[in-house]
């Protein structure tokens, strides 16, 4: 049985500071090369819905302990820590057959927050740090997680440093032009750090 995978991104009410919208008429959005969040693996302190189609008593949210599992109704502790979100579900709809608690088990789980996978954000913005991912993350919605931009940023300067196959990559990504619509934005994966540098006058 196949169990559908929902990734969600959640609504980012912060803004960019004197940037305008976070998502502009005619701007886009570049994809992440490998996949975005919904193949990443969970681990500890990340937040997700389990629904079980036709059983509202087995569904809910659940946050995975430090020792990587879940308290599931009727079976337990179930281990999740390393999965992706489509073998969490598999792994659901197993336990259950295996306790003969459903004949047809149809589970879905829908990922809220990845509080176990992260972005930085340093340099010249309010609030520099590390935060945790939600799917479909982008470097505007992650400045603005930041506070925005510092009077001194040089906001077209701002790059994504990601290591890719043990290399390290610079991503130039010109926001200015992305929140006008006149270039395109980065989609985000877990350990990338964006930096903002500040203007050389």
């Amino acid at each position: 049985m196949v169990a559908s995978i929902v990734a969600l991104a959640g609504l980012l009410g912060s803004g960019l500071a004197g940037c305008g919208s976070q998502h502009p008429a005619g701007g886009s959005t570049v994809p992440s090369e490998g996949g975005g969040l919904e193949d990443a693996t969970l681990g500890a302190g990340d937040v997700f819905d389990v629904r079980v189609y036709g059983e509202e008593d087995l569904s809910g949210s659940y946050r995975i302990d430090s020792d990587g599992s879940i308290d599931f109704p009727f079976v337990r502790r179930v281990e999740i820590a390393g999965l992706t979100p489509g073998e969490a579900a598999d792994r659901i709809e197993k336990r259950l057959l295996e306790g003969e608690f459903l004949k047809d088990p149809q589970v879905s789980v829908f990922v809220k927050e990845y509080n176990s996978k992260r972005v930085s954000v340093v340099g010249a913005v309010s609030k520099d740090g590390s935060f945790p991912m939600r799917s479909g993350m982008t470097v505007v919605e992650a400045i603005g997680l930041a506070g925005g931009f510092t009077p001194l940023a040089d906001r077209d300067g701002t790059l994504v440093i990601r290591k890719v196959d043990g290399k390290t990559r610079r991503i130039k990504v010109p926001v200015d032009d992305v929140t006008e619509g006149r270039a395109e934005d980065i989609v985000l994966l877990p350990g990338d750090i964006v930096s903002v540098p500040e203007r050389l006058f």
